[in-house]
């Protein structure tokens, strides 16, 4: 008796249904808190700038939509960034945003759009902040993630000029 031969698009096809299994999806729903730590820089009118590291806490939840990802989230900075005494400093970044993702299954990539509130050593501002970030989970309560924001803020500074702003955060969540 002779072996049945298969034909080879048999076993392309074969290959390539076992292939496109689904990959574990990672379940983004609930809610969360955590810290964050990072770079700040800024600069201000007349050339001058600064940076400083960062350090702050974040409160949040997500909507796991299947492969879409849409959350909101609670962002309070501190900083000491010194922009030279003839234009004070900036203390605080707090931000109030709105995230939507893409969920690789293992990593959530998104992007940030929302306000962010500056509080400097000569007056405070209200401006846009948009960035980009991912996360990783790490088990099943914990995530890792980065983001890079950004910010235009008026007249925070004693010459009245504009600040704009760049934060990039490491951050260490716990979900609930």
């Amino acid at each position: 008796m002779k072996p049945v031969r298969k034909p080879l698009s048999a076993f392309i096809a074969a290959t390539l249904i076992a292939g496109a299994s689904p990959s574990l999806a990672e379940d983004w729903t609930g809610g969360y808190v955590g810290l964050s730590f990072g770079y700040a820089d800024a600069d201000g009118p007349g050339g001058v700038s600064g940076d400083d590291t960062a350090f702050g806490a974040h409160v949040g939840y997500d909507l796991d939509l299947g492969n879409f990802v849409l959350g909101g989230e609670l962002e309070y900075n501190r900083l000491s960034l010194d922009l030279g005494s003839s234009q004070g400093s900036l203390d605080s970044m707090t931000r109030l945003k709105l995230r939507g993702g893409y969920d690789f299954g293992s990593a959530l990539g998104y992007v940030v759009v929302g306000a962010a509130r500056a509080e400097t050593s000569v007056d405070s501002d209200t401006a846009a902040v948009y960035g980009i970030g991912v996360a990783y989970p790490i088990g099943e309560n914990f995530v890792i993630s980065g983001e890079a924001l950004r910010q235009n803020f008026d007249d925070v500074t004693r010459s009245s000029g504009s600040l704009d702003s760049n934060v990039f955060n490491l951050r260490t969540t716990f979900r609930f």
